[in-house]
């Protein structure tokens, strides 16, 4: 077994929900030794940056349970099944901003917290906007804000915004659009 190689012993569903399911894995480490691993899983998510024609970037403002804080940031959601990340995308969209693109560029892939999930996600950048009306999952409370691009960024430096799919997406839309 090579120092990467980890063999799958057992695993054991231990919740299966609407969002995610978690389970317990017990693997052998390279060196023989035997190791608990939980495994959060998750179909797979979006996320997008919305920018309007002025430069400015279009947030969300939602009460955020986990954490027990309303946050800011940008529109996110998961991927239904067989849905195509770029589909998601302007699905969501619109449903949390109300807002359609002309155009939708992807700008990276990555896993969100790969110590213990495996959720994958998919960052757009949203041009060519179009407001029509939003139309947010029943249990979603939302509100919309538009930011300059720089007072953004300027968020995020100074604690305003603090997830990493927002801070990643932001940094990452800012750097595409100079």
């Amino acid at each position: 077994m090579t120092a990467n190689e980890r063999k799958l012993l057992s695993s054991e569903m231990i919740y299966s929900g609407k969002i995610i399911n978690l389970r317990v894995d017990t693997i052998t480490l390279p060196d023989g030794r035997h190791a608990t691993r939980e495994v959060v899983e998750h179909k797979g998510a979006v996320a997008i940056v919305p920018v309007n024609g002025q430069g400015e970037v279009i947030l969300v403002r939602q009460p955020r349970h986990a954490t027990g804080e309303t946050l800011l940031e940008i529109p996110a959601g998961k991927l239904e099944e067989g849905e195509v990340p770029t589909e998601c995308a302007r699905r969501e969209l619109q449903e949390e901003t109300g807002f359609v693109a002309d155009s939708i560029e992807k700008l990276f892939s990555c896993y969100s917290t790969p110590g213990f999930t495996n959720e994958y996600l998919h960052i757009y950048l949203a041009t060519g906007l179009t407001y029509t009306a939003e139309n947010p999952d029943y249990d979603e409370d939302i509100e919309i804000i538009s930011k300059p691009l720089s007072e953004a960024i300027e968020l995020i430096w100074n604690g305003g915004i603090r997830d990493a799919k927002s801070i990643c997406g932001i940094l990452a839309a800012a750097t595409r659009l100079k």
